[in-house]
């Protein structure tokens, strides 16, 4: 069994990239309208990030994932049998995980999200009949 827990610096990285993100979109909208103190959207769009991720963090903290011989087990009695993964890929330091019937999990806030990816491909060889 392997577990797949959240890395605190992976999520700070994370929303400070939202914060970046926020801090401008909020300048463009704030420039768009014609206000002129365009810098008071960078103010909201940091105000905003640090309030969610401060609000979330306990939560995400919380959410990991483990790697058993058949499948993924995570957060709010989430299953993943192996045989059922058809996709991995990262997205933003986090690994989404998609089955071939369409369901799409994430595996958020990994600090190397491709060993992650490497492990359960891993897994899933592992499970494989042999020919």
């Amino acid at each position: 069994m392997t577990e797949f827990r959240p890395d605190k610096s992976a999520y700070i990285r994370s929303h400070a990239v939202m914060m970046a993100i926020a801090m401008a979109g909020g300048m463009l909208i704030l420039w768009l309208v014609g206000n002129p103190h365009v810098w008071t959207g960078a103010v909201g769009g940091i105000a905003a990030v640090l309030l969610r991720g401060w609000y979330v963090a306990d939560e995400a903290m919380d959410e990991g994932w483990t790697l058993t011989t058949t499948g993924l087990d995570g957060p709010g009695e989430r299953h993943v049998d192996l045989s059922a993964i058809e996709k991995i890929r990262t997205i933003a330091g986090s690994v989404q995980i998609i089955t071939k019937s369409g369901d799409k999990h994430l595996i958020k806030y990994q600090a190397d999200p491709q060993a992650v990816i490497a492990q359960i491909e891993d897994a899933i060889k592992a499970t494989e009949p042999s020919t």
